[in-house]
């Protein structure tokens, strides 16, 4: 525990918890040594040895000062090591979520990472000094009692060491109990949590769904299997508590057994009987209280479990040296990827030219969104190579390809921040009156005027006082905003009506020359307008590509796609007669 404790700390965290150790060993050996000195303390005072009472009350009170000093020094680092571990802890959890792959993120991590930087880090970072510290003070200051026991009686020191090793299996079944018991229930936290977040995310839908919908049900189910971890844990760790404690009073039962046995074979005198069956107490008791302190220990190596966890997880590999794209186009070259399952795309070639416009078109569940995730780095293909400007993806780093690429995904989501500090994530850099402008061109500001306290206006969780046509121009002004040479735009006018669509139209239009634009779209004035459609075929493959008047002139599988899309779009209801 204490090596894991050190591998998550930082310098200063490892500086201040080793010192802290050093003060808590400090302090259980003085307390042995104290329990030591009552030893002929007491002998002298049944015997009425008056003149040997004082220089061992002297000592005793010497030891006692150096002891107060130290718990006091132990506690003031304490505090201050738990401070800088926790920070450590919170560091270490960012770091490695920022190196983690976007596409690691999902609902069902939420629950996860909240519970390890809300609860599991407070907790790890308090246990050194709340729980270790009590747990070092019952096995050293009892062994510190065993060593000098041997001083006054070898036979009940014996007896006293014969039952550690029992004690030591003991204990170890206790907190291993107790771990699998935390494992659990901490994943049913997780679940638990997660489907409460989508309870409350998805509030409109579910409302409209009535009473009884499946995310009751969900919902109900996780917290019901958390309670029942949560009781489980409880038997458990409560089993093994007590079991522990028996044994540990079994010990004290062997010396006092033992003890009246010498005694009423004259080999030992009734004072030191007595002197040395309180420091028997005293040997137990300290480690009693360690064993129903086990449990804390495994609830905090659930929490280092989980940090593991995320340190193990494989990143996207990263070059020593990013190489430098000779442009902005993009090429897909044998290209196949399915999720860790059934592929979704199957050995997809075509090339996206820089500073051009390539619509993706096709049925649902064709591997358009994918293609943009594997342009953005969200994953690496399995098989094949996604390149831009000729160099590999790869080669190019995470950090290269996300600077280059501006995405605005179907799914939006905005900070509970004002409008205008939403658009400006996109180019931090840039100066009030520019983002505003760039806002404008994607009618941001028609939103702004609507709401009180205009641009300084808050959105609410997740942009939740704005509609989703309103999110959705949010989203494109930070594309826009960025600059970035390759911008993705998977559904991002779906959520628009007609005359926001062109707004957004024409905004695209005025950057599209300059940048090389992949397009998932179902909207017609989007595809037409390309310079390149590829269609995919649904199994992985593109079916047809080519310009919109090429695809319609060969009349495939474009052309019966787009004259569908055209009479379902002019469809209108029949006048009441």
């Amino acid at each position: 525990m204490i090596r894991r404790l050190l591998h998550y700390s930082s310098p200063r965290a490892r500086r201040l918890l080793i010192t802290e150790l050093v003060f808590i060993v400090a302090t259980a050996v003085l307390q042995g040594v104290a329990f030591l000195m009552l030893v002929p303390l007491l002998r002298a005072l049944f015997l009425a040895d008056m003149a040997a009472v004082e220089p061992w009350l002297l000592a005793l009170a010497a030891v006692g000062a150096v002891y107060t000093a130290a718990y006091w020094f132990a506690g003031q680092i304490g505090m201050k090591a738990s401070t800088a571990l926790l920070d450590s802890l919170l560091t270490r959890l960012g770091d490695r979520l920022v190196e983690l792959p976007v596409a690691w993120f999902g609902p069902d991590r939420s629950g996860m990472v909240t519970g390890i930087a809300i609860q599991g880090a407070m907790f790890v970072s308090t246990t050194p000094y709340s729980i270790l510290r009590l747990i070092l003070t019952g096995f050293i200051t009892p062994g510190t009692v065993l060593v000098g026991m041997y001083a006054f009686d070898w036979r009940l020191a014996v007896a006293m060491t014969v039952m550690v090793p029992v004690m030591a299996l003991v204990y170890r079944w206790l907190r291993a109990g107790i771990a699998r018991g935390d494992a659990a229930h901490s994943a049913a936290v997780a679940d638990a949590s997660n489907r409460v977040i989508e309870f409350a995310r998805a509030q409109p839908a579910l409302r409209t769904a009535g009473d009884g919908s499946i995310a009751d049900r969900l919902v109900d189910e996780a917290l019901h299997r958390q309670h029942r971890a949560y009781k489980g844990m409880l038997i458990t760790g409560g089993a093994g508590i007590a079991s522990f404690t028996g044994v540990v009073q079994l010990s004290l039962t062997v010396i006092l057994v033992l003890g009246a046995y010498l005694a009423v074979g004259g080999s030992v005198d009734p004072a030191t009987l007595i002197a040395l069956l309180v420091l028997g107490v005293r040997f137990n008791e300290p480690i009693v209280g360690a064993g129903d302190l086990g449990g804390g220990i495994s609830l905090a190596r659930t929490t280092l479990d989980q940090l593991d966890g995320l340190a193990a997880l494989k990143a996207l590999p990263e070059p020593a040296r990013p190489a430098t794209p000779r442009d902005w186009g993009v090429e897909f070259r044998n290209v196949s990827f399915g999720y860790g399952g059934a592929p979704v795309l199957r050995n997809l070639s075509f090339t996206a030219p820089s500073r051009r416009m390539t619509a993706i078109v096709g049925p649902s569940g064709s591997g358009k969104t994918t293609i943009t995730r594997l342009i953005a780095r969200f994953y690496d293909p399995e098989a094949g190579t996604v390149s831009i400007g000729g160099v590999p993806v790869p080669e190019l780093g995470t950090a290269v390809v996300e600077a280059a690429v501006s995405p605005v995904f179907q799914d939006v989501y905005l900070f509970d921040d004002t409008i205008l500090n939403n658009v400006w994530i996109g180019n931090p850099e840039l100066g009030r009156e520019e983002v505003i402008a760039a806002a404008a061109r994607a009618r941001v500001d028609e939103i702004a005027e609507r709401l009180p306290g205009g641009w300084d206006a808050r959105v609410g969780e997740g942009g939740s006082k704005l509609s989703g046509g309103e999110r959705q121009r949010v989203s494109i002004a930070r594309a826009l905003l960025k600059d970035a040479p390759i911008v993705l735009l998977d559904e991002a006018t779906a959520a628009l009506d007609i005359g926001n669509e062109i707004a957004i139209g024409a905004a695209v239009d005025a950057v599209r020359a300059e940048r090389t634009l992949v397009v998932v779209a179902h909207r017609l004035q989007t595809i037409m307008t390309a310079d390149q459609i590829i269609m995919l075929d649904g199994a992985g493959g593109i079916r047809e590509s080519g310009t919109h008047t090429e695809l319609l002139a060969a009349g495939g599988a474009y052309a019966h796609y787009w004259h569908e899309r055209v009479g379902a779009a002019g469809w209108q209801l029949a006048p009441p007669a």
